[in-house]
């Protein structure tokens, strides 16, 4: 038994196969989308917060650092650190990251 187009016969086992693979896919793709549409985005300088950084200038208490591949303006909030020791940023102010070293 088949579904003949012109004088093609195509067998139901594989129309039903190929209808159950497309909706397999149709949920995946869905489900995915779902997924990723719940998704915080991770970016700005909120996320900076509590992240490390690495001293690019001496920070005494103002310099700059180097931050997921970014340069900062910083300022110390224990004062001097030397230059490519990691700092702990607590806080951001506009263009400035405030640091503390990491205990």
């Amino acid at each position: 038994m088949g579904i003949i187009i012109g004088t093609l016969v195509i067998d139901l086992w594989v129309v039903i196969l190929v209808i159950i693979a497309v909706i397999a896919f149709v949920i995946l793709v869905i489900n995915r989308g779902l997924a990723a549409h719940r998704l915080q985005i991770g970016a700005g300088r909120e996320e900076l917060i509590g992240k490390t950084a690495e001293t690019i200038t001496a920070l005494e208490p103002k310099g700059t650092v180097f931050v997921e591949g970014e340069i900062w303006s910083a300022i110390s909030e224990v004062g001097r650190v030397e230059p490519g020791e990691e700092v702990l940023i607590t806080k951001v102010e506009g263009l400035k990251l405030y640091v503390d070293k990491p205990q």
